[in-house]
């Protein structure tokens, strides 16, 4: 018997490599520039089209994104990418307006705890700093989008229990507030697919196509399977780190953001279009472990290689 697709599932789906910013933040090695430029071009050779290149933050704290400025300059230089940046306060967002950035993302927590231990402020406080960056940006006249990015959206490894409602009136706080959008994030990996089917559901309801994007951590082994329970809902953007590096410096233990190519596989062995060229995202995931030696690097696809099957599925270009 065939199976039946969710009506919900879409045909496309955008990967935003967050790899740069979200995965080198959390190693203790500092990529050079050239070879961060060279990431950016081969990325986009391969056919991705929105990259978080990296987060206003002082140098003195995250000295691996103190390049971040530069980076957005060479990345808005070629055609059709959309080019991300986190930004933490007030400072930073004006900072991605001169830089010239198309989206600033903006991380709430929905736990209180992880919250002042990352940004040093309540959630209602960055709610708060939501709205000043949303002045700030009209003001400016800018078109730079403002996402707000609700974290720690299952639970976190500071406080524990984070209520889904707690989740969700942060949420429309932000929208309220004047953010363009809002994802939600499993920043410590807390996640599992009944959970996030449930929680993105609901998000939907009170978001709808203002709902965009959704971050996993793969930790326990469950960051595909939530993948798809969100795609079920209808999310058609997702973050995804190359070779799954990256966790959060505040989040003991989070470490493995879901992997790019195997995230693009997935999608792809599903007749899902990503626009990636896989081999060329396989060469780019062997030249960042050659630029990262001894460092953790994950994922499965690499190891395994594409299968034999794999270009004759339905759907998918030859």
């Amino acid at each position: 018997m065939p199976q039946l697709e969710s009506p919900c599932r879409p045909s496309a789906v955008t990967v935003r490599e967050v790899g740069l910013r979200d995965g080198l933040q959390s190693l203790s090695v500092v990529m050079p520039t050239h070879t961060k430029l060279g990431w950016i071009d081969a990325a986009y050779a391969a056919g991705q089209r929105e990259i978080e290149v990296g987060s206003f933050v002082p140098a003195r704290l995250l000295p691996q994104l103190a390049d971040t400025a530069e980076l957005i300059a060479h990345a808005r230089r070629l055609p059709g990418l959309a080019v991300s940046v986190l930004v933490p306060n007030l400072k930073g967002a004006e900072l991605a307006l001169d830089s010239g950035a198309h989206l600033m993302l903006v991380p709430l927590s929905a736990s209180h705890a992880h919250s002042l231990a990352n940004l040093r402020k309540t959630p209602d406080e960055v709610v708060a700093m939501v709205g000043q960056m949303r002045a700030a940006r009209d003001a400016a006249g800018s078109s730079v989008l403002i996402e707000g990015g609700v974290g720690t959206a299952f639970g976190c490894t500071l406080q524990g229990e984070v209520r889904p409602q707690e989740v969700l009136r942060l949420m429309q706080a932000l929208l309220d507030a004047g953010a363009d959008r809002v994802s939600l994030a499993d920043t410590v990996g807390y996640a599992d697919p009944e959970a996030v089917r449930r929680l993105f559901e609901a998000a939907r309801r009170i978001a709808g196509d203002r709902l965009c994007c959704a971050h996993f951590h793969d930790t326990r082994g469950l960051g595909l399977a939530n993948v798809l329970a969100a795609l079920d809902t209808g999310v058609a953007r997702f973050d995804a780190c190359l070779a799954g590096i990256g966790g959060c410096p505040h989040a003991p233990g989070a470490s493995g953001n879901v992997s790019s190519e195997d995230l693009v596989f997935m999608l792809e062995s599903m007749g899902i279009e990503t626009g990636v060229d896989l081999d060329r995202l396989l060469a780019l995931r062997e030249a960042v472990a050659g630029w990262l030696p001894d460092q953790p690097l994950h994922g499965a696809l690499w190891r395994a290689g594409l299968p034999k099957t794999f270009r004759a599925r339905p759907g998918l270009a030859a």
